[in-house]
């Protein structure tokens, strides 16, 4: 029985997971306090979370638009239209996007679609003003409607890609690749697409064919590289990074994407050299331009640099406050330290033990590789860990826990004990690896047990006594580590004892 209780108390730690309507409710005060960015992020969300809600997907649709995202809000706006096509207000909002798009086709066709719908609309007016400025305006150049075709699904495939809907956007990219083989920016996300599924063949595949057919296309190139790099194929790595470097792209979009793949696969320096140069000559671009020239500044030795791009990252995405990839990596990092492994972190991750698991996850908050390890698309999987496991990678994504939940407050004390063992010992090195595994072995247990973690300081200590008292019997003294942590004999002795029970013992 009390191990039922156990758990059930380990599975059900989260306990209240927010849906569309609750972000879209949030988003709605902010925009009655003129909380405008939160606004954005809370109506993103919501969006995320109820795709098929077509009210919530209109008001996203028209920030949007108000912040110059144009595709993406055509996309937004026309799925709301397509979900109900008999409401006035979408169609209205259709034709205004689509006049922002150059699409005065159907920017024409849906302002008198509103009229008809709503002579004495709210929006009659602003429809017919539609409709006269594409009358008197002879310089506009058309988008056709294949044009528009190929931006209402790239847009849509992107969205389904950046929420995790990757079947869904394969679907929407073959069939557009279907309809206009020749369109290699949807061969390339369809790769993208199969990578994150895991299909690194089908992906490799359909990349190796975009540069036959479309020789020297930089992205299929980076496609490849950013492969390469994630499946440690070092000969092949090698050999795309050899072109990479002799490739001199002109125009912002490869620049980007060029710069973007050095940083990601660690050519910091390079990578600064192209994104830096965008910068310099006044290329505002999106908050992943920013991410990126922020990285590869910082890797080069240019933290003012890095901390001013970041800056005005957070200006455009105030959720990525306090995520600088730099923020809990030490500057004496030594070159054994694991959290700055690659490879130890993935090891340790992928692991069938969760206490190993738990471990990854804390090296990943301090590694400079947090970045590309939680974008690869198999090395973390939500549906294979557990509430410990889940909390672990929350920790390193720097959530901030609720200390009134009696299990998220006891889980926050245990990381501290870890934090009281990094500071002690500077970095995670291949020797010291097992003290902070013998640590996540028993505040896995000890969590089961809904342990309260009271002293973190002499928890810390009563950990490095057992560790080294048992490589080390004879050198070894309570004195010398209850000094070393600024705590009494007695109270090392209480911890020793109280972590003892949640050794691994085997029973008989």
């Amino acid at each position: 029985m009390e191990n039922q209780r156990r758990k059930e108390q380990k599975n059900n730690i989260v306990s209240f997971v927010p849906d569309g309507d609750y972000y879209f409710k949030k988003a709605l005060k902010a925009i009655d306090h003129d909380q405008l960015d939160k606004a954005y992020k809370y109506m993103k969300r919501a969006a995320e979370l109820n795709p098929t809600d077509a009210h919530i997907l209109m008001q996203f649709g028209i920030m949007e638009m108000d912040a110059g995202n144009f595709e993406s809000a055509y996309e937004n706006i026309h799925t709301a239209y397509s979900l109900e096509p008999n409401e006035s207000e979408y169609v209205f909002f259709l034709a205004e996007v689509s006049g922002c798009l150059g699409m005065v086709y159907d920017a024409k066709k849906y302002a008198e679609m509103y009229l008809e719908m709503d002579p004495e609309g709210f929006y009659a007016l602003e429809a017919q003003e539609i409709l006269e400025f594409i009358e008197f305006e002879d310089e506009i150049e058309p988008m056709d409607e294949e044009d528009g075709e190929k931006i209402i699904a790239q847009e849509k495939a992107r969205r389904l890609m950046e929420t995790g809907r990757f079947p869904e956007a394969i679907e929407v990219l073959e069939e557009l690749i279907e309809s206009f083989p020749d369109l290699w920016p949807a061969h390339n996300n369809l790769a993208l697409a199969y990578f994150y599924i895991g299909e690194i063949e089908d992906a490799k595949a359909l990349l190796n064919n975009v540069l036959r057919e479309n020789h020297g296309n930089l992205h299929a190139i980076c496609n490849l590289t950013v492969i390469a790099y994630y499946e440690k194929d070092e000969k092949e790595l090698a050999e795309l990074v050899s072109i990479l470097k002799k490739i001199n792209p002109f125009d912002w979009e490869n620049r980007f994407k060029l710069g973007a793949t050095l940083s990601l696969i660690g050519e910091h320096e390079l990578a600064f050299k192209w994104l830096r140069s965008m910068s310099k000559r006044g290329y505002e671009g999106d908050s992943g331009f920013y991410f990126w020239l922020a990285q590869s500044a910082y890797f080069s030795g240019y933290d003012e640099i890095a901390e001013n791009a970041w800056k005005t990252l957070v200006e455009m995405d105030p959720s990525k406050k306090g995520l600088e990839p730099w923020r809990h990596i030490k500057k004496s990092a030594g070159v054994n330290a694991l959290e700055q492994n690659r490879d130890v972190i993935v090891e340790k991750i992928t692991s069938k033990y969760s206490a190993h698991r738990m471990f990854g996850f804390f090296l990943l908050s301090k590694s400079a590789y947090k970045q590309e390890i939680v974008a690869h698309p198999t090395w973390i999987d939500l549906s294979k860990y557990n509430g410990l496991e889940k909390l672990s990678l929350a920790y390193a994504l720097n959530h901030q826990f609720n200390k009134n939940n009696k299990i998220e407050k006891y889980f926050s004390r245990a990381m501290e004990v870890a934090e009281q063992l990094y500071e002690q010992y500077g970095n995670v090195t291949p020797e010291v690896q097992y003290l902070f595994q013998m640590w996540f072995v028993l505040c896995e247990r000890a969590l089961e047990d809904l342990y309260e973690f009271k002293n973190v300081k002499a928890l810390a200590a009563a950990v490095d006594f057992m560790f080294n008292s048992t490589i080390n019997s004879n050198g070894v003294t309570k004195k010398e580590y209850a000094a070393k942590y600024h705590i009494s004999v007695a109270t090392l002795t209480k911890y020793v004892e109280d972590l003892i029970k949640y050794l691994p013992f085997e029973s008989k």
